[in-house]
């Protein structure tokens, strides 16, 4: 796949829903039904976060078993984690920052990578790589919708995932900025609900989500 096939990719499955939930799984066996709830709800993109031992299994768990489902890995640091990631069925990654041998191992990877910028010069350089969708991180320290409406006019060929301190409250504000693709958010599966496994719950949270925009 070229550089702008995995764009291309990468911005279809941004566009699937207002917002990617960003989950942490300790325990596998969560994965399938939370993901299921998810996609009942009208979120089927998700990111699950490479901070636990159990989120590669989650990732394949969630790839062979909930039709629907476009699941991603996230907090992706190195190219051996795009490489595992790929394995296990990941269908994007998505890194909080980002470094030179990342974006040299995402330029040999099939999986379209959303590296993270938190700053004008960060975006021009991913930008400069050819990465014109960015997740804006950490959104709500870096400067917020205020930072993300001053670097629209400057940069007006990115698009950002912020990720950060998004809740239900202000993922509004943000959806409702032109440069805005989609939001990341924890609180669509927050760990009591992921223990208690309270699917409805979080059926529940994902349609409100999805309804954002």
């Amino acid at each position: 796949m070229t550089h702008d096939a995995r764009q291309t990719t990468l911005q279809s499955i941004l566009a699937l829903a207002p917002v990617v939930p960003v989950v942490i799984i300790d325990d596998v066996a969560h994965a399938v039904p939370m993901a299921r709830a998810l996609v009942a709800g009208g979120i089927p993109a998700i990111e699950v976060t490479l901070r636990t031992d159990a989120a590669l299994d989650a990732i394949r768990a969630i790839a062979n078993e909930v039709d629907g489902a476009c699941v991603g890995a996230g907090t992706v640091l190195t190219s051996a984690q795009l490489e595992a990631a790929g394995h296990a069925g990941a269908r994007f990654a998505v890194s909080p920052g980002t470094s030179p041998r990342l974006l040299d191992a995402a330029d040999q990877s099939e999986l379209p990578l959303l590296p993270g910028a938190a700053s004008a010069s960060e975006a021009m350089t991913l930008l400069e790589r050819g990465h014109a969708l960015q997740k804006f991180f950490p959104a709500s320290a870096a400067g917020g919708p205020a930072l993300l409406k001053a670097l629209s006019s400057p940069l007006p060929a990115i698009r950002f995932c912020p990720t950060g301190g998004i809740t239900a409250r202000n993922a509004g504000e943000y959806l409702s900025l032109p440069n805005v693709v989609c939001v990341g958010g924890s609180w669509l599966t927050p760990r009591d609900l992921l223990e208690a496994g309270a699917w409805t719950a979080i059926e529940a949270l994902a349609r409100e989500a999805a309804a954002l925009r």
